[in-house]
């Protein structure tokens, strides 16, 4: 037997997430199908995390085991094929460790969030990208998020059907920045909250805006309540960038 490590590209708008699940089509479904398809053989695959409804990304890491005795390149050119139509690339295949694990090992994620502030909808661009229709602050908004950065219990920016045993967190890093008509934020942690990207962004966006200032992004943290969370940004703008592994 032996245990492969993905690199998955997927646009997260046809799916119900990553997770399998009976309300609709899930990009794990769709991977698990498309290996029984090209080795005969019924496995689970195992991902970095779960993205939501809508959710895209960038570099999922997932893993899986097979009995069939073939290679990673194999692999990845079979899985190509069985996929498609589906909006998912397998962007590298490679045999790994026997106790490899694909969300236990990680030691790192990386989240990019996508908002265009141009006048005029997205239309090559949508359902990939935020479209808010007037010019944020991005000085200002980059300046508050610097207050998450850190150790903090995010119960303000936690989903409220979060499974996570707790709400503390730490961030590692998080910027927001202008790239091309398009306001970028990357934010990284070891882990997170269910929705907690998203709910930043929003009240990121509320920064921007100048409906927010620092010193309520400030407050809205320490007060550990969800109804001090500002908007919850759509998921469509949501990339899961990359993970790291130690």
């Amino acid at each position: 037997m032996t245990r492969f490590k993905l690199t998955l590209e997927y646009d997260g708008g046809p799916f119900v997430g990553w997770q399998r699940q009976d309300n609709g089509p899930s990009v794990q479904q769709a991977v698990e199908e498309a290996i029984e398809k090209f080795s005969g053989e019924s496995v689970l695959v195992y991902g970095s995390g779960r993205t939501d409804a809508g959710v895209h990304a960038l570099g999922q890491i997932a893993h899986f085991d097979l009995d069939k005795q073939t290679d990673a390149n194999r692999v990845r050119e079979a899985l190509n094929f069985h996929l498609k139509p589906n909006p998912i690339a397998v962007l590298a295949a490679e045999e790994t460790a026997a106790d490899f694990h694909a969300r236990f090992d990680a030691t790192e994620r990386h989240y990019l969030y996508r908002l265009t502030t141009r006048r005029a909808p997205p239309a090559l661009e949508r359902g990939r990208v935020w479209h808010v229709a007037q010019k944020l602050d991005v000085e200002k908004m980059d300046d508050a998020a610097q207050v998450l950065i850190g150790k903090h219990d995010f119960t303000t920016f936690r989903a409220a059907q979060c499974q996570a045993k707790s709400p503390v967190k730490t961030l590692s890093k998080i910027s927001v920045s202008h790239v091309g008509d398009e306001i970028h934020l990357n934010v990284s942690a070891p882990s997170f909250l269910h929705h907690q990207v998203r709910s930043i962004t929003g009240s990121l966006k509320m920064v921007g805006e100048n409906k927010w200032s620092k010193a309520d992004l400030k407050t809205a943290l320490e007060a550990c309540d969800r109804a001090a969370c500002g908007i919850v940004a759509p998921p469509e703008g949501l990339y899961l960038a990359k993970v790291v592994y130690a």
